[in-house]
Parts: C-alpha cells; structure tokens; sequence
C-alpha cells in the first residue's frame, strides 16, 4: 500500500479512509477513534484530504505531527464529488477526489493558539446574546405591569435599582424578588463579559500579530485578536483577495450564452452588478 493521497472522513467514533493503490486497485478502511493515529503512525508519509468540518483542525494538527501533509477543504468543494448516495464511504472518496484535484482551494490549519482566540470570541458572543435576551425579558415584563424601560443594557441597568427601591409602584412583593434575583442575573452577566474582555487584553498582547494589528488606529483587542484567530499563517494566503474570499467577501459570477453577471457576495446576501 504505498500510495500517498487519502482522503479521510472524519466522525465522532467511526473515520473511513479512502484511497487508491499503485496497482489501480480501491482501498478502503474504517477506523475507530482510538484507532486513527496509530494507523497513520505506521503509514507512509501522505497527502490526506480532510473536509473542514468539528475537530478537523485538530485531526489535521496531530496527522501533520506524524509527517503527513494535511489539506483542509471547504465542503462545498467535496460535494461537487459525491457519487450515488450519501454514507460514509462515498464521503470519502469524493475527498480522495477532491484533493487530488491541481489547485485544490484548501483551508488553513488553526493552531491550538488561533481555537483559543475563537474559544474566548464565542464565549463572550454567547454570554452577550443571553445578557440581551434577558434584558428584552425583563423589559417586557415590566411592559406587562405598565413600567417601560428605554433600549439597551444601561438602561434596565440603571433603572432597575430605582424600580425595585420604589414602594409606590406596582410591583408585588413577589415580582419584586424575581426581578432582584434577575437584576443580579444581570450584574453577573457584567461580571462575566468583563473577564472574557480581559482575556481579549492578553491574548492580544501574547499574540505578535494582534499587537501589529493593534497599532492601527481604530482597532482595538476584539478586532485585533479576531482578525489574528481568523489569518493565522498569513502565508497560506496568496494575496488580500484570496484571505477575503476565505471569509465569503468575493464577487459571485453567474454566466450563460456569454453574458456576465457579477455580484458582491457578502454572506447573507448578495447585490447585483
């Protein structure tokens, strides 16, 4: 079995690896889990396509420390490749496909440091979105007993206080302990947002990119350190246009009988040229 491009579907439990011998001949294996690294360790050295997919970066990290050459590729690619019907199998053969294609588009590689800027971005994305849906509760709530409180956290934050120190308005003795109890909801959601900004703060200055990043005027730790998870290994990229595409920022074409229509893809939707 000396051939050196596998394409590999990756799972939770189960991986199925696909690839073709020197004699012409289909090779394919299922691996558990505990199995995967064991295999590649005694495998030759191989270019192995994996979709980027939950955990392929990992995967891809620890295949590359066993002197394999990894190539992340966006699943829209390998889709193009599927034959008959969806198993896993056929996954992995439209990998193998896929990667073996000339100028394949492939994905970089995350570092453990990158996932650990992305890991503190989306604990602190989760913890702002279930701050603001509690603010919109609570203010629709007190809508209900005939109290309207203006838009925004600081709001609620500062009326609040005043509403639960009011013995005149129409707040029961039993709303007014539920609305306590959630007002210090609130105060631990502050608690909480304002460590992950200061784990921003030192990521950014630990990670010599964002701190270049950092020096331009108007950008600050979170975008700083965002931008650094995201670019990685600036190498990887050929030009601006190549990392911008990477994030879906890039003109879309849709042509037929020789006429051309372009338009600025910007993720939700698209504007016409």
């Amino acid at each position: 079995m000396n051939h050196n491009v596998i394409g590999l579907d990756i799972a939770k439990h189960v991986f199925h690896l696909y690839t073709i011998q020197s004699d012409g001949k289909v090779f394919k294996k299922m691996l558990k889990r505990q199995e995967v690294l064991v295999f590649f360790a005694n495998y030759p050295n191989s270019l192995i396509g994996i979709e980027a997919c939950g955990s392929s970066h990992y995967w891809a990290r620890a295949l590359t420390n066993l002197g394999h050459d990894i190539k992340l590729l966006n699943a829209r690619h390998v889709k193009a490749f599927v034959k008959g019907n969806k198993n896993d199998f056929n996954d992995a053969e439209a990998i193998f496909d896929a990667v073996s294609r000339p100028n394949v588009r492939t994905i970089a590689i995350k570092t453990i440091d990158q996932q650990d800027i992305q890991l503190i971005h989306r604990l602190r994305q989760e913890a702002i979105k279930r701050r603001t849906a509690l603010v919109n509760q609570l203010r629709g709530l007190l809508s209900e007993r005939g109290i309207v409180i203006g838009q925004g956290v600081n709001q609620v934050r500062k009326r609040l206080p005043e509403l639960l120190e009011d013995a005149e308005n129409a707040l029961t003795v039993l709303s007014r302990a539920a609305f306590a109890e959630q007002y210090e909801r609130l105060l631990e959601f502050d608690k909480e947002i304002k460590r992950y900004d200061q784990n921003m703060n030192q990521l950014c200055q630990a990670n010599a990119l964002s701190q270049r990043l950092a020096e331009v005027p108007g950008i600050g730790p979170l975008t700083a350190t965002i931008v650094a998870a995201y670019l990685g290994e600036y190498r990887h990229y050929v030009n601006a246009r190549h990392y911008s595409a990477s994030l879906g920022i890039v003109p879309r074409q849709n042509s037929s009988g020789g006429k051309s229509t372009f338009a600025e893809n910007l993720g939700n939707g698209a504007i016409a040229k």
